[in-house]
């Protein structure tokens, strides 16, 4: 089984375990490389750090709760 090594300016890097489906993955922005060889020869294929995102719910506001009474029947 092959690996084929695919990197996005955005996404990361990623292994695909079909030529079809690094093709298909070549058309929408993903690029080969080797990862034996690392060092790109120019510095227009080294890639950015992705920025950092924070997935992060905004706070919900706080429920008002009622304090349970026991009725004497």
């Amino acid at each position: 089984m092959t690996h084929i090594y695919l990197r996005h300016p955005v996404h990361g890097t990623k292994i695909a375990t079909m030529d079809l489906e690094a093709d298909a993955d070549e058309q929408n922005g993903w690029e080969r490389f080797d990862p034996n060889n690392p060092v790109a020869d120019d510095d227009d294929d080294i890639l950015p750090e992705p920025a950092v995102t924070v997935n992060v719910l905004a706070e919900a506001p706080r429920r008002r709760t009622r304090t349970r009474t026991i009725s004497d029947e």
